[in-house]
């Protein structure tokens, strides 16, 4: 519990309440930011366990999956479920235009594929139809 920090608690209210997530996160040295594990670490099972969970990873050199590895290690210990798609975007600083879109169009179909498997997954993990 953090009291003198409702931020957290808004955090782990809103984490709770989600059917799934999205975790994206910068490549940073080789692993997830700092900033994304803080939050993290603030969450507990009560939040994360059972929760289907799709990964994102940007980074400025060539793709590569450390980051991405490092997430699903931190979640399954946490008990939450990663969908077995996720998407590395390398070179990231030239993968999208001006306007925020992406450039490359097998990287937006692989991107649709993502959604629909998080989808897909938080329903049948939920036993909705």
């Amino acid at each position: 519990d953090y009291p003198d920090y409702p931020d957290v608690k808004r955090l782990q209210e809103a984490v709770s309440r989600a059917d799934g997530l999205i975790l994206v996160t910068p490549e940073y040295h080789g692993s997830v930011s700092g900033v994304l594990k803080n939050a993290l670490d603030l969450m507990s099972f009560d939040q994360l366990s059972g929760k289907v969970t799709g990964l994102i990873s940007v980074l400025g050199g060539q793709s590569n999956s450390n980051a991405l590895n490092d997430l699903r290690i931190i979640l399954r210990w946490v008990h939450a479920w990663c969908i077995p798609e996720q998407i590395a975007i390398g070179q990231g600083w030239k993968a999208f235009n001006p306007e925020g879109k992406l450039l490359d169009e097998k990287l937006s179909q692989r991107f649709d594929q993502f959604a629909q498997s998080l989808v897909e997954n938080t329903r049948k993990l939920r036993g909705l139809n």
